[in-house]
């Protein structure tokens, strides 16, 4: 089924096997080279660990009990023991002499396919029993719809159906196109195949190994039903909405959702009342306080919303809520649930950069699809994940998870009418397999262990930053004291004796396993969110945001900053790229895979960055790249004169602030998104600048990136000249205009020659 290069044989021997073993061994490698096999060959302990540690993906290993004594435990057991944990159910042939066999422990016997006792059989016995175990196990890890796959593509078919290019034929009959096809290689190719294939199933009806596919995440991420969707959680997100919600219904949103759920309140012509998360003077988007999700509250809301009269009835019907937050804020799930299960039938949890979190104790209640003890009055449960974000999987690989309850029961057909309405009727196969694969990966302990590298490695580069800040700190001059820091707590607490310690000398297993290390304690300054309540929220360490000198948590401005728009500006000039840079916060995920050797690099790049500033160099020096790009404007000014002129912008500006009063309240709605976007289509707005926008209703969503959550709604008021959302918008023009080069992705804003911001508003009152 697999190709053998892609599961090598491990054959780990030392030198006290003696020359007729070595000579027996090498026999053995020889006939599973004869049989297809690739084998890697390893003569001391350590190196064969960094062969399991780096890339686990062996097809079987032999592995002699005789490899030279460890002080503190013998080697082949360590090697055994981390094989364990890291790939369980790898066959492993143990070599022992007759008089050794009976010496192993029963531990090591546990984790053992088969002893191999050389002399006893041929070579080509010993080979072919390798053989054997090998294609079982390789066989085994064959998920549902990768193993139809494969199957198939074996089977080597002629194409008579789409696509056109005929498992790749089409594009080797043209010079780019062959280069093309050599690119991504031939399986891929052969893989992209018709809905027209019978024996691979159909993603619309879920049948066929697509449905057992889907039906095996479902148990894998502790769903009642699990869905594969093909274009990204965006899709997924409106596929949900869709199910639940229809014309003049009140639902429930998270202000800090991802705009795909604005768009479903545009789709499905809802009335949204919106639930106002926290923010701290990081401007970093905390939770919604509990208090919110309070049904006295959600009552309130709804009573009070200026298009009530347009509802179709007066109970939401549905709610959505972002878990975890972009950088990396988690809720108690079970107690969001409890709350705002009292107001709606049904809860959305938007988990598009959370799929992970079901495979690690340390998130253990804090996500959708927790178990919990049902009850007549649970809601329905919704969870949305983008598993490409931080699990392996293509890009837009998104899946739907459902728990369905009896207050509100999803209907499979029901619900499949609205994921057929946003689904394509041409799959692509390789991403279905993605999924597919994807879910195998985390299957049994195999995500844990994934899970936990991860967090380990995310620990360690923390640590690695709060130790060199304290390197720094004493440096002769005051202006060379600063680095980066680091938003997670200063101190925490061992639960077992009591104890409490600075973050930097807490232990690796304390911090990877121990949730209450994590979690925003009330009034904490590191967090900056006041009292949220008793293990309401929690950070997740994979989401690692740096700080960068210029404000607190607070809000509070220094005299001296280093904008972080500047740092990633030199990080890309070094190729680092970042997910999401603030005013003075930068954020970096640690996704599966992510290695010392990748964070390294990135400490190295801070630590260049910190010696361009400490020492004046040129930003022509520092950033070339940008020089070049807007010739006159930088090249003359250091890197230190650069930040404290941007920063002196932001602080007279008042940005900052101005920021969190514009995200903190609600613009008054004119008119529904639904009927803002039905007389944008009638052409029923014109273009206005934002100087101009006092009291105007606005026509399309409004997006600041970062935080990338609408600033205006459509059909939302802009409020006053003098009021936070136009000064907010005024002072982010004003900024994009005095520093080329770093400018704002807004969404909503055009940008003419001279960078004056305009935004598309309504032109004529509502339709009675």
């Amino acid at each position: 089924m697999f190709q053998h290069s892609s599961f090598p044989v491990l054959m780990i021997y030392g030198t006290d096997v003696g020359d007729h073993g070595a000579q027996t061994l090498t026999q053995i490698a020889k006939e599973l080279d004869t049989l297809g096999h690739r084998v890697e060959t390893s003569h001391t302990a350590d190196d064969a660990l960094s062969f399991v540690t780096s890339s686990p993906s062996f097809g079987a290993v032999i592995l002699d009990w005789s490899l030279d004594a460890h002080e503190d435990e013998h080697p082949a057991s360590a090697m055994l023991r981390e094989l364990h944990v890291r790939t369980p159910d790898v066959p492993v042939f143990l070599v022992v002499r007759s008089s050794d066999a009976d010496q192993v422990p029963t531990p090591v016997s546990e984790m053992v396919r088969e002893y191999v006792i050389l002399f006893e059989d041929t070579p080509a016995m010993i080979a072919g029993r390798i053989d054997f175990a090998w294609r079982c196990y390789t066989d085994s890890l064959l998920p549902p719809f990768f193993e139809g796959l494969l199957n198939f593509a074996h089977s080597h078919e002629y194409s008579w159906h789409t696509p056109g290019h005929s498992g790749g034929a089409a594009f080797r009959a043209s010079p780019i196109g062959n280069a093309f096809f050599d690119f991504y290689g031939e399986e891929l190719f052969r893989t992209d195949l018709s809905v027209s294939v019978g024996e691979l199933g159909s993603l619309l009806d879920h049948s066929g190994v697509v449905g057992d596919a889907e039906r095996n995440a479902a148990r894998v991420f502790g769903a009642d039903q699990t869905y594969f969707v093909l274009n990204g959680t965006s899709t997924s997100n409106q596929i949900v909405a869709h199910s639940c919600v229809t014309a003049g219904d009140f639902i429930l949103v998270d202000r800090n959702c991802h705009k795909s759920l604005n768009y479903a309140t545009t789709i499905t012509d809802a009335i949204p009342v919106y639930l106002v998360p926290s923010r701290n003077g990081y401007g970093i988007i905390g939770p919604i306080p509990r208090t919110q999700l309070a049904h006295a509250h959600v009552e309130t809301l709804v009573r009070d919303n200026p298009l009530g009269a347009q509802a179709r009835q007066p109970e939401p019907v549905y709610a959505v809520v972002t878990n975890s937050t972009y950088d990396g804020l988690c809720y108690r799930a079970d107690q969001v649930i409890d709350e705002l299960g009292v107001s709606t039938p049904r809860i959305h949890f938007d988990e598009a950069w959370f799929a992970y979190a079901r495979f690690h104790p340390l998130y253990a209640h804090r996500f959708a699809m927790t178990e919990r003890d049902a009850t007549p009055a649970d809601p329905t449960i919704f969870a949305t994940q983008s598993t490409h974000k931080l699990l392996a999987a293509f890009s837009q690989g998104s899946m739907i998870h459902v728990r369905s309850s009896n207050r509100a029961p999803v209907s499979p057909s029901r619900f499949n009418e609205a994921y057929m309405m946003h689904g394509s009727t041409s799959p692509f196969y390789p991403m279905i397999a993605c999924l597919d694969v994807a879910t195998a990966m985390m299957d049994d302990d195999r995500g844990r262990v994934l899970m936990d590298a991860a967090i380990r490695e995310a620990i360690h580069f923390r640590q690695r930053l709060v130790s060199l800040a304290g390197e720094f700190a004493p440096a002769p001059l005051e202006r060379d004291r600063w680095f980066f820091g680091v938003w997670q707590p200063r101190t925490v607490r061992d639960p077992d004796t009591g104890e409490t310690r600075d973050f930097v000398d807490a232990s690796t297993d304390l911090l990877a396993n121990v949730p209450s290390c994590w979690v925003l304690a009330a009034n904490e300054p590191w967090h900056g969110f006041g009292d949220l309540g008793d293990d309401y929220c929690m950070l997740d360490p994979i989401k690692v945001t740096l700080t960068t000198p210029g404000v607190d948590a607070a809000g509070v401005l220094a005299e001296v900053g280093i904008p972080a728009a500047i740092v990633t500006r030199f990080l890309d000039g070094e190729r680092i790229e970042v997910e999401k840079t603030g005013d003075y916060t930068i954020l970096f995920l640690f996704a599966l895979g992510t290695t010392r050797a990748k964070w390294g690099t990135l400490v190295e790049a801070l630590l260049s960055f910190k010696r361009a500033y400490d020492t004046d160099v040129l930003v022509s020096e520092a950033m070339p790249e940008l020089d070049a790009e807007f010739p006159g404007r930088y090249g003359s000014m250091t890197l230190r004169a650069l930040c404290d002129e941007m920063h002196r912008q932001i602080t007279e500006s008042g940005v900052t602030g101005l920021l969190d009063e514009a995200f903190s309240e609600v613009p008054t709605p004119v008119t529904s998104p639904g009927e803002s976007y039905r007389r944008l289509v009638r052409g029923e707005s014109e273009m206005v600048p934002v100087s101009r926008m006092a009291q105007r209703a606005v026509s399309v969503m409004v997006v600041p990136y970062p935080p990338g959550i609408p600033v205006l709604m459509p059909g939302e008021d802009a409020g006053a000249q003098t009021g936070p959302v136009l000064r907010f918008l005024m002072a982010l023009q004003s900024f994009d205009q005095k520093f080329p080069g770093f400018s704002h992705d807004i969404h909503g804003v055009e940008r003419d020659e001279q960078g004056i911001f305009s935004i598309e508003c309504l032109t004529s009152p509502p339709k009675g």
